[in-house]
């Protein structure tokens, strides 16, 4: 017989059990480059300037021998701290520095004279176009096959094919990233390297159900903004390849079923209910490549708040716009991050374009079922923008606060995602959405159009413009069927395609992003400064800026008229 005292005990275990189970899990399940003692006492000693740096560190000897090592190391000092000595020394026995773990690499396909170049009359911007061109193959990286074989030995994620990685401090691929690599991979007619790039995209998708953020196991329970059918299709499109897309559509519906069943939420309005998406990442602990940044921030604050601090703050990171006074909520600082309770206008635009891309290639390949299937979730979800997100008065798609149960009035150019992605069911809302863009001040710089109007010191606010969000704007415009807003997609093409040129003409680099109010002037903020790609990626600083990435190179010369580049030889020759 059970006594009073064995139920009361079985009680408590159970409610310490469910307590543990509510617990968010860490980034990865690693005890070393996620979570434990060495990834604390390293971190928080110092030792590098970037938090990155170590984890990004490959081990010499197994997992569990290290650990032990450092714990029978932590038991000669006092309270298990070792002094940052020491702790030098047990990295030197234990580890390597980072980019050990891949082997030289040149992309085979590349060749000296893509015919884009032809069409470059301007000598200086031959040139120009030239050195980009050149930048594959110093970005180009082969993963060693030992990380498929020892993957407990590396905090890198293997993959098949060779990457094209941003440079710097970021040693591995990146997803969001990658859309615009692929399409300068494909302007320079390099079809194999851009092919084995989308493989890698479906190989994690097969593995995770999903894309993580980028290429280490710190970032595998985190996503970034679903770009990979739209890598397909823009592959799809410069080659016809009808057997590689028919591979490729399973596994990007997996992927799109991840972010419909774990990243959704459904919004009733109307009378309807809405299912839209949002960025949501439940993974507990600081971000190890942030660790002191994260753990700094939460100084003070209940460890439950903490908790919540740090999964908003790898959301923030999943929507790519790391970080922004776009995610704060009820205050004016980092700390107030909430991103997962906003919808993102411009998440939601893209989730749609995706709709109708697999809509698309369904119909392509015969399925008439299936593309309606997809052709109806496109339309349910422009009837969620519109009726969630959508301002009439003021023409433009604003976030929408799960919180206050209302849309969020701030400038950010995602406002115009929509026209972008074409999910609008009436003509006249692009119209409005170019008028609520001359209105909005946005238009006042020289240099381009600044993610937001506040200037709250992270690299996701004023003064800087991002080349994603010019490309997203430019396009959406040039979409349009009025004269007005073609003529404006092309000043803005001019505009940034001249701050792209000042700046290398000036620094011989390019930047990951750039101050609208200065002549090719990088921009700032956050959480590194700037550097370019030519840096060796072995000696960034932890505050260093990501590098090119190809962002602006594959976007800036992805240019989309002749007449705009015709105007910038004009312009250059005064």
């Amino acid at each position: 017989m059970i006594s009073l005292l064995q139920i009361r005990c079985f009680s408590f275990a159970a409610l310490f059990l469910s307590a543990d189970s509510l617990l968010p899990p860490p980034p990865c399940d690693s005890g070393i480059y996620c979570s434990g003692s060495i990834l604390h006492q390293v971190q928080t000693a110092k030792l590098f300037d970037d938090d990155k740096y170590f984890v990004d560190m490959k081990l010499k000897l197994a997992p569990d021998v290290v650990l032990s090592a450092f714990q029978n190391l932590s038991n000669e000092f006092p309270n298990g701290t070792v002094p940052p000595t020491e702790l030098r020394e047990f990295l030197a026995s234990n580890f390597d520095k980072p980019g050990t773990e891949f082997e030289p690499w040149t992309p085979l396909d590349w060749h000296e004279k893509p015919k884009f170049l032809n069409g470059v009359e301007d000598e200086k911007l031959r040139i120009w176009g030239e050195k980009i061109h050149q930048l594959w193959k110093d970005l180009g990286r082969k993963i060693n096959g030992s990380v498929g074989d020892h993957p407990e030995l590396y905090s890198q994620i293997y993959a098949p094919h060779p990457v094209v990685v941003p440079g710097g401090r970021f040693r591995e691929l990146y997803y969001w990233d990658s859309y615009w690599v692929i399409n300068g991979l494909l302007l320079s007619e390099m079809t194999n390297t851009t092919r084995g790039m989308i493989w890698n995209f479906l190989y994690l998708v097969d593995r995770y159900g999903f894309v993580p953020n980028g290429g280490r196991v710190y970032y595998e329970r985190r996503s970034q903004p679903p770009f990979l059918p739209l890598m397909v299709e823009s592959y799809y499109e410069a080659t016809k390849d009808e057997e590689f897309l028919r591979e490729a559509l399973p596994v990007l519906e997996k992927e799109y079923q991840f972010w419909m069943t774990r990243r959704s939420v459904a919004i009733a309005a109307n009378g309807s209910a809405h299912v839209l998406n949002r960025y949501h990442v439940e993974v507990g602990l600081p971000r190890p490549e942030s660790y002191t940044d994260d753990l700094e921030l939460a100084e003070g604050l209940a460890d439950e708040l903490k908790e919540q601090l740090w999964m908003e703050l790898k959301a923030g990171a999943e929507s790519g716009w790391d970080f922004s006074s776009r995610w704060y909520v009820n205050g004016d600082s980092l700390r107030e991050t909430r991103t997962s309770q906003i919808l993102p206008s411009d998440l939601n635009a893209l989730m749609c374009r995706n709709e109708r891309t697999l809509a698309s290639f369904h119909r392509l390949l015969g399925d008439a079922d299936s593309a309606a299937r997809y052709q109806q979730a496109a339309a349910r979800r422009s009837a969620g923008l519109e009726a969630l997100l959508w301002d009439a008065d003021k023409g433009a798609w604003f976030d929408y606060d799960l919180l206050t149960s209302s849309r969020r009035s701030e400038f950010y150019p995602s406002n115009l995602a929509p026209v972008w992605a074409r999910c609008y069911s009436e003509p006249e809302m692009g119209e409005k959405a170019m008028r609520y863009l001359k209105e909005s001040g946005a238009l006042d710089f020289p240099n381009g159009v600044p993610t937001s109007l506040k200037a709250s010191g992270q690299q996701w606010d004023f003064p800087n413009a991002w080349p994603p969000l010019q490309h997203m704007l430019i396009e959406g415009l040039s979409k349009l069927p009025s004269a007005e807003a073609q003529e404006l997609a092309f000043s803005l093409a001019q505009r940034w395609i001249r701050t792209n040129w000042l700046a290398y003409d000036k620094y011989q680099a390019m930047f990951e992003k750039y101050d609208v109010n200065g002549d090719g002037k990088p921009g700032g903020g956050g959480e590194y400064e700037v550097q370019t790609p030519w840096k060796n990626p072995n000696k960034s600083n932890r505050r260093a800026e990501r590098s090119l990435t190809l962002r602006g190179g594959a976007g800036i010369m992805r240019q989309e008229s002749e007449r705009a580049r015709e105007e910038l030889h004009r312009w250059c020759r005064r």
